[in-house]
């Protein structure tokens, strides 16, 4: 995104082999690498921040608050400072302290200037949304139980003002699932133009076999509509990613 961001350390979490993989966590070393992991692991994942500040800016509401959902680094902050008005207030959630200190550090490195305010909560256990015009969950709800999943998008829905969106980018499964098996095939090749080894790619699969639970596209949707929302459109798609905004009808 902007050119004031600061370079990401080389991702080699899961360069050496790991006797006993356990469960995905975003703690100090993963977020110390994480603007290089998910550059390298999210196809176009520059291009999807670019349609994320895009689309935020036609659905920014003067003197509202925009929340970042799952904000990590601050990479999605970041991008759409460049675009919002100068009275719009951040706030970024993330269960992870870890990244929160990373992200208010990349924030101040960045030369952030409008008023924002970072967030501990654990997106399961529910979280406040209020005045808000916008929000964004990037790559965060696929990491949210799926029996927490629709409780978070009413109160999402709830907190939303007239005329305010949604912003959502998943990790997603084939509508038809004979196309799964060569989805993830594609997917892992690109990995492997990213320079992950098969080490690399096999254990990170392995750790994130219980945190990460992808819906289908459809499925996304239908639960969008049951909070409320009645306007849903898929911006992005590519294999096995998708980003999609949903828009609270005007009173």
């Amino acid at each position: 995104m902007g050119n004031n961001t600061p370079t990401a350390d080389k991702d080699q979490v899961f360069k050496d082999e790991i006797k006993k993989v356990s469960d995905f966590k975003f703690g100090s070393k993963v977020a110390s690498v994480f603007d290089d992991m998910v550059s390298r692991s999210v196809p176009f994942y520059g291009e999807i921040q670019r349609m994320v500040a895009e689309l935020a800016t036609d659905f920014i509401q003067e003197s509202s608050d925009v929340y970042d959902l799952g904000c990590s680094t601050g990479t999605t902050m970041i991008g759409m400072n460049e675009f919002v008005p100068d009275n719009i207030r951040f706030i970024g959630i993330d269960d992870s302290q870890d990244m929160l200190n990373k992200c208010d550090s990349k924030l101040k490195e960045a030369g952030f200037k409008r008023p924002y305010e970072l967030r501990i909560a654990d997106l399961n256990e529910g979280v406040n949304i209020q005045n808000a015009s916008v929000v964004v969950l990037c790559l965060t709800l696929q990491f949210v139980r799926p029996i927490s999943r629709q409780k978070l998008l009413n109160t999402i829905f709830k907190g939303l003002k007239p005329g305010g969106a949604l912003i959502i980018v998943e990790k997603i499964l084939a509508e038809d699932s004979n196309f799964n098996r060569d989805f993830i095939k594609y997917y892992y090749n690109y990995k492997r133009r990213n320079h992950y080894s098969e080490l690399e790619i096999s254990q990170k699969r392995e750790a994130l076999e219980n945190v990460l639970i992808p819906y289908k596209l459809s499925e996304n949707h239908h639960i969008l509509r049951e909070a409320g929302f009645a306007h849903c459109e898929t911006f992005f798609k590519w294999y096995n990613f998708s980003g999609i905004i949903a828009v609270k009808n005007k009173i």
